[in-house]
């Protein structure tokens, strides 16, 4: 299960040092794409499987776009020795990952974030959140 969060800097070279404790979840090879809120997300591959079964059984029409989407911003990133990944220059420009970064645990994968705007997301979902959590009865 991935959670919690880490913050770094992504370097002059587009690298991105990815939690130790992540990087055991997601094997050693994995898959990074774009994703909502423009954010990256990374996903150990059955986990990415699976993502992309859920697209394909909502049928061509509805699905189309997103595979679209999903599958031509993905990237196969194997860490190297000192635990880093390269994102490519349009997955970085997508979700605005200039220099500080915030990489969150999200269950089953981990999502990729500059982290003033995870900063102002989390502070504009504090309410979303509350309300979230009163209707499962929390």
């Amino acid at each position: 299960m991935f959670m919690g969060q880490y913050d770094y800097a992504v370097d002059a070279k587009g690298r991105l040092n990815f939690p130790a404790k992540f990087r055991d979840g997601m094997g050693e090879t994995f898959i990074v794409t774009r994703w909502l809120d423009h954010c990256l997300a990374a996903f150990p591959p059955e986990e990415f499987e699976k993502v992309a079964q859920r697209i394909a059984e909502k049928g061509m029409v509805k699905g189309r776009n997103v595979s679209r989407m999903l599958y031509s911003s993905a990237v196969e990133v194997t860490p190297d020795k000192q635990g880093r990944i390269q994102l490519p220059a349009k997955l970085r420009e997508y979700a605005n990952l200039d220099h500080d970064v915030s990489v969150i645990g999200n269950r089953n994968f981990a999502e990729i974030w500059n982290t003033q705007d995870w900063e102002a997301r989390q502070a504009e979902s504090d309410e979303d959140f509350t309300a979230a959590m009163e209707d499962l009865d929390f």
